[in-house]
């Protein structure tokens, strides 16, 4: 199980390895081109250049210094969060860390005041998408695009919290 997996805050030290792990698994698992690490650097660099602590987090699942899983809660609006870079790796999957990840990011959204939250994702993400509805997430809309070199259902999920 994840007792022996820690969450810990989002660090600068963190950033190359999430743009480096989204880029290389989302190129292996969904054929995404060389467009998508760029995207994911800019919401990192975005997120460390200007978060506000109190009202944005990030997570990274560590074990033994290994990093396994990340997920960020940002600031979409006054009341309403968005959760991006949800990421569990392959080695870590299967073991609860995803929903633990989740119920971490929902959790602070809450306690900082956020009335719902969205999140965007793609039909292919199967494992994510049931985890998503398992704990009260809706999708409310859904699309077919052609991004990162590939055709894609993208999806936006909302909750109310």
């Amino acid at each position: 199980m994840t007792e022996d997996i820690r969450l810990r805050a989002f660090t600068a030290e963190d950033a190359d390895w999430i743009v480096e792990r989204h880029a290389t698994l989302y190129a292996q698992d969904e054929g995404f081109d060389g467009t998508f690490g760029p995207l994911v650097r800019g919401i990192v660099n975005a997120y460390t250049d200007h978060h506000d602590p109190k009202r944005e987090q990030g997570w990274i699942a560590e074990r033994e210094g290994a990093r396994l899983g990340s997920v960020f809660c940002i600031r979409h609006g006054e009341t309403e969060a968005k959760l991006r870079l949800f990421l569990v790796v392959p080695e870590a999957r299967g073991l609860g860390l995803g929903r633990r990840l989740l119920l971490t990011c929902m959790d602070f959204a809450r306690k900082a005041g956020y009335r719902r939250m969205q999140l965007w994702t793609h039909e292919s993400h199967k494992a994510a998408c049931a985890l998503y509805h398992a704990h009260g997430w809706t999708m409310t809309q859904a699309k077919p695009v052609k991004s990162f070199g590939v055709d894609l259902i993208e999806q936006c999920w909302e909750i109310p919290l």
